[in-house]
């Protein structure tokens, strides 16, 4: 099988799930090798992704490193048999691959919960609010790459108009809600569109008003991906230097507990939906 010359975050997450089954069964990847009848080179290129691999090879591996979780090694094997080509591939040569992987991440998720303090969250914005933001890019970003931008995020947002849509919980500062960018009629308009999706069954919209409430944040963005099983949960922070993709269990759970804080203090979605409305109505 040729070597993959761009593969995506979620196929490389298949070689380190293996490498960290792999590494729970105490087994060097000579030892695995030799257990699996190949070489020490191979183990070794599955695991970094070099080479793609069947989900047959999966459950194989698997079983050498004697895992018992089997919903993981399933979902793992369903992974590596999707060699589905995501709409998202378009955007290959004129997109940085950061956001190929986000819009892939979102396509796969069985439920999403992000949280921004100063932006409203990408699959809530309209194209104007999106465009306002994008021309705003340190360094700037030419005309045509502003909009293949806007045309990415927009198409992401279809996912919410799936017949069976990921749930997505949405918490928002009122930072957020009371930013103008793009002036005053496109900011309202942002505003609008944000009350009537969140009417929608599958978005649960969460503010945090300004009322002197602490939470603890650090101003990012954060997107939290359900996996099908939760050791195939993926966090991303989104910060000045770009988005970083984070896996390690450890995080997910700080990440987790970070969220359900920031939810906890957060106004239930009927008053959230309310504060939206009367911001709207004071621009």
């Amino acid at each position: 099988m040729p070597p993959r010359s761009t593969p995506t975050a979620r196929r490389l997450r298949i070689g380190v799930e293996l490498r960290r089954l792999r590494e729970r069964a105490g087994m060097t990847a000579a030892e695995a090798a030799r257990s699996l009848g190949t070489t020490q080179a191979q183990i070794s290129n599955i695991e970094a992704n070099r080479f793609g691999i069947s989900a047959e090879r999966v459950h194989t591996l698997a079983h050498i490193y004697g895992c018992t979780d089997q919903p993981l090694v399933d979902a793992l094997a369903a992974m590596a048999g999707d060699r589905t080509r995501g709409w998202w591939e378009e955007y290959r040569d004129t997109l940085p691959p950061r956001l190929l992987d986000l819009a892939e991440l979102e396509h796969h998720a069985k439920a999403l919960r992000v949280t921004q303090v100063i932006n409203i969250p990408g699959l809530l914005q309209t194209p104007e609010h999106a465009r306002a933001l994008f021309r705003q890019a340190v360094p700037a970003l030419r005309p045509h790459e502003i909009e293949y931008r806007v045309s990415h995020r927009i198409k992401r947002q279809a996912i919410l108009h799936r017949e069976q849509p990921p749930s997505y919980t949405a918490i928002v500062h009122e930072a957020a809600l009371r930013m103008q960018f793009g002036g005053r009629e496109v900011a309202r308009a942002q505003l609008h569109h944000l009350a009537e999706i969140s009417g929608h069954p599958a978005v649960n919209l969460r503010v945090i008003p300004f009322d002197g409430t602490s939470f603890p944040t650090t101003g990012h963005a954060v997107d939290y991906f359900h996996g099908a099983v939760p050791t195939l949960d993926t966090v991303e922070v989104d910060t000045a230097h770009g988005n970083e993709l984070i896996d390690a269990a450890g995080q997910l759970e700080k990440y987790r507990l970070v969220l359900d804080r920031m939810e906890a203090v957060a106004l239930k979605p009927a008053p959230s939906l309310d504060l939206v409305h009367r911001i709207s109505q004071d621009l």
